[in-house]
């Protein structure tokens, strides 16, 4: 898988580590890790929760991490409880374009950048139901550099990958041994690896381990390593050239 795509400067592959929903353990615990290793990661925001938190959102932008849409609302399917208010069933194409020009809006106003990588929240990419089901995955292609997915079973192809629809695997609540062996896979076929996770802490739901994510910065900026870690829109801007050229 991907043996023969060229990545800049000799390297194997490419890791970029992503969080979702500006969740506030982010900006407290998940900053000053990934500051320490110069390490520049994509956050998917929730405008609300930026706004909760608004210096420290705007110190990461200063740090040069790169902000991301991840809708206005979060809407999920409504099997989750806490979206049936806001379910991806009872939208439309319209509605959901509306939500993510909405966040974008909302991220250029409060943080002074437009996003240009999306993440699908839940990892789920349709609105609607049954035969009026639709993929909102075009929407994302139409106003995305690069789209997202989440509980993926495997790294990106960058030869082959639709970006629209790029593949993330779970980091949280993972060992370092865990997430080295997705790096060194993802290295090993010249892959992409997109890791998400949600809280940076000790423990926890939904929590990639502090201590882990530590290491895993050092492991990955490590030259004998051979990874090249950067941000969504980094890696994707380099992946749509090169398969262009």
């Amino acid at each position: 898988m991907g043996a023969a795509f060229a990545w800049p400067s000799g390297k194997r592959g490419a890791v970029s580590l992503t969080f979702d929903d500006a969740r506030p353990s982010q900006v407290d615990r998940g900053l000053s890790i990934l500051d320490a290793h110069g390490v520049k990661a994509t956050f998917y925001v929730s405008p609300r929760n930026v706004e909760r938190r608004l210096a420290g959102w705007r110190q990461a932008v200063a740090s040069g991490h790169e902000i991301g849409n991840h809708t206005l609302t979060h809407p999920c399917s409504g099997n989750f409880p806490f979206a049936r208010a806001n379910a991806l069933e009872d939208y439309t194409l319209e509605r959901m374009e509306t939500e993510l020009l909405g966040a974008n809006a909302e991220c250029e106003r409060l943080l002074g950048v437009r996003p240009v990588t999306f993440a699908y929240p839940c990892g789920q990419s349709f609105v609607g139901r049954g035969e009026g089901l639709r993929s909102y995955v075009p929407l994302v292609a139409r106003h995305f550099l690069v789209g997202r997915g989440a509980f993926s079973e495997i790294h990106n192809d960058p030869a082959f990958t639709d970006l629209a629809q790029a593949t993330g695997l779970d980091g949280d609540g993972k060992s370092l041994e865990q997430l080295k062996a997705m790096v060194d896979a993802a290295l090993a076929a010249g892959g992409w690896l997109i890791l998400f996770g949600h809280e940076v802490g000790d423990g926890g739901r939904q929590t990639t381990l502090a201590p882990a994510l530590d290491a895993l910065c050092r492991y990955c900026k490590d030259p004998a390593t051979g990874a090249w870690i950067d941000t969504v829109a980094a890696v994707g801007r380099y992946v749509k050239q090169k398969r262009q050229s």
